[in-house]
């Protein structure tokens, strides 16, 4: 026996990561489930080729250098002769990374392309993808989604009187911004909402906005400009207070709450980051230049993960905004970024569950264990390791499932089908199409169900996948960036903390349901969406999730909201495990295989949805059925009572 050494003896073969458009099985079934066939080809290529460049090595040495070389205020906030000077510094890394989100359309696609109702899909498809590669960069984009989408709503508005035409020609310009693809002109957004007094609860607002228009007219020089190039001018309100939380901090505009006149309540408003200063010197002594507006940086904060993402405390003295519709009623307005914002949050939760899952499927393909006698396998030839797997692998299929069927009706909300888009989409989604009626309730449920159930549930299975790789996943392996499944879970888990903990996401969906005006429209939707799920499947399972459904929702219609509170967490998740399980069933259904539907007997047992699966297979069918599910093999031997009979499909 010769002994090792530093660079001698046995070296673990690095695994290798494959397209994650090709490889992910459940990317996959959610495109062929939700997507019709000639759009899926269309979009294909183009999407393949994404999936490609986010595993480039160039990717990933951002990824490196933007978590190796952390924001900072330059000089501590101050300049060489002591004077208050707030500067944000970022990597590198990190603009390129939010430079290629730009150009590869991430946000953009979904106000410069338009595939009907099913646009929403394919712009978070390419989102999954970029998820786990972009070093947080879409957090920033994500905010930038909603202020996109909150300004065009008030820009469709043919009421003249809603805003004025200099107001109508700010929010142009800012739009115009917040949908470019070209990096020298593209914006991110903040959302400033989160004060000392609370996080989400933002009754308690300490910031304070002044009408204060200034007295010079747009045409004269002396306009305070927010960009004099652009003809763009600076609000006519003041604004004051401090924000304690804000995760875009490097943006070029804001969107943020404050209060007016007592009384009144919380309003909206709409505000640049950097003004024109023409009393600026630089350092060649050229006159003019910007500043923040009215914005002084605090301090950054220092976080468990997401640590590339200037995240910071700021104070506003002055800051100059615009209202955004009404006074008082900012927190309406705010809703619309939330509704993209948090599905952003759960898409990036599970792009980083399907990263990790990515990781420890090509781990498992080239580490090798004893099995006894001498024996040693692939894990992926062990019997115990490929069914942990698959059972994670289930797990995130039916949060797939979810979360995609929510951009599904969200998709349907902002893009009626009775809008033709531009790219002819002739057939329709496999999936159930709610009636028009019911998009809206739907949508109301499900935009605050994914994340409570999904952000929370992701951060055990990330956790999972870096146990799977043994003591090397515990490392920070920003050697080998494409392993580093620990930087994964250490961002994954504040999907569950940001824009609304689990909490307060529970809470609000028990406010959806109980809604006085429009809670029985949600528990008639919910109806709806269970039924047709069902409906191509009999059998035990399919009527199981019924008796399930009926059970509950008999509960949420029999106790008032105060009630029903404390246990709002358990009765939201077991809300949408019944919503997955209807899905499941329905994917199984439509495209049928032993794979998919050992999955789904599987996922229901485990929930108790239905009677623990019978499926009579012997171990090396069981490990063959296990490798098929986490690997998505194509062939499989015939398995006793999992395949349906040729003609009928799944016996779910």
């Amino acid at each position: 026996m010769e002994p090792s050494s530093p660079n001698s003896g046995f070296f673990q073969q690095l695994p290798v990561l494959k397209n994650q458009f090709h490889d992910d099985a459940s990317l996959q079934r959610v495109a062929k489930l939700f997507l019709p066939t000639s759009l899926l080809e269309h979009i294909g290529p183009e999407t393949a080729q994404l999936g490609d460049h986010v595993l480039s090595q160039d990717i990933f040495d951002h990824v490196t250098d933007a978590e190796k070389n952390q924001p900072y205020l330059r000089g501590s906030g101050r300049d060489a002769f002591g004077n208050p000077k707030s500067e944000l510094v970022v990597t590198e890394g990190w603009k390129r990374l939010q430079d290629f989100g730009f150009e590869k359309g991430v946000i953009a696609l979904n106000y410069d392309t338009d595939y009907g109702p099913y646009t929403r899909l394919v712009q978070f498809m390419r989102c999954h993808l970029w998820g786990a590669s972009c070093a947080n960069t879409l957090c920033p984009a994500a905010m930038q989604d909603g202020a996109a989408r909150l300004l065009q709503r008030h820009l469709a508005k043919q009421d003249s009187s809603s805003m004025t035409l200099t107001q109508r020609r700010v929010f142009q310009n800012a739009f115009d911004h917040f949908t470019s693809r070209d990096p020298t002109k593209a914006w991110t957004s903040g959302q400033w909402m989160t004060e000392r007094t609370g996080g989400s609860d933002v009754s308690l607002t300490e910031t304070v906005a002044t009408y204060d228009p200034y007295p010079a007219s747009d045409g004269n020089p002396s306009t305070p400009w927010a960009n004099p190039e652009e003809g763009i001018p600076l609000g006519p309100w003041s604004i004051t207070g401090f924000k304690w939380f804000s995760s875009a901090t490097d943006s070029q505009a804001t969107i943020l709450l404050a209060k007016t006149e007592p009384g009144k309540g919380v309003s909206a408003f709409f505000a640049p980051m950097r003004r024109h200063n023409p009393s600026l010197v630089s350092a060649t002594g050229r006159p003019g230049g910007t500043e923040l507006n009215g914005v002084t940086i605090q301090r950054l904060k220092n976080k468990l993960g997401t640590q590339s993402l200037p995240t910071a405390e700021l104070e506003l003295k002055g800051m100059r905004g615009w209202l955004i519709g009404d006074e008082g009623k900012g927190i309406q307005e705010i809703s619309t970024i939330l509704n993209i914002t948090r599905v952003h949050t759960t898409v990036s939760s599970l792009a980083y569950l399907g990263r990790s899952l990515a990781v420890a499927k090509a781990f498992a393909l080239v580490r090798e264990v004893g099995v006894g006698k001498g024996k040693r396998v692939p894990l992926s030839n062990h019997p115990l390791h490929m069914r942990t797997l698959s059972g994670m692998a289930a797990e995130y299929h039916a949060m797939m499932l979810l979360v995609f069927y929510t951009l599904y009706v969200l998709g349907l909300n902002e893009r009626p089908p009775s809008s033709p888009p531009s790219h002819t989409v002739p057939e329709t989604s496999r999936a159930p199409s709610p009636p028009p009626h019911l998009v809206a309730p739907l949508l109301r449920v499900l935009s605050s169900l994914h994340k409570a159930y999904v952000c929370e549930h992701v951060v055990p299975l990330v956790f999972g996948c870096m146990e799977a790789l043994g003591g090397v996943g515990y490392l920070v392996n920003a050697e080998s960036e494409h392993l580093n499944v620990a930087r994964l879970f250490r961002d994954a888990c504040v999907g569950a903390i940001w824009e609304g903990t689990t909490d307060v996401l529970s809470g609000d969906t028990l406010r959806a349901l109980k809604h006085p005006a429009t809670g029985r429209d949600s528990l008639a939707a919910l109806d709806w969406l269970v039924d047709s799920a069902l409906s191509s499947s009999g059998g035990e399972a399919s009527a199981s999730i019924k008796r399930q459904w009926t059970s509950l929702r008999a509960r949420l219609v029999a106790e008032d909201q105060p009630a029903l509170l404390p246990d709002a967490r358990q009765l939201v998740f077991r809300l949408a495990e019944i919503v997955m399980a209807a899905l499941f069933v329905l994917d199984a259904a439509a495209d049928p295989g032993p794979e998919v539907e050992a999955m789904c007997q599987r996922y229901l047992a485990k929930k108790g949805l239905a009677g623990a699966a019978a499926v009579a297979v012997d171990a090396a069918q069981g490990l063959c059925l296990d490798q098929a599910i986490v690997y998505s093999a194509s062939s499989l031997p015939p398995l006793s009572g999992v395949r349906g009979e040729k003609g009928q499909g799944s016996k779910l």
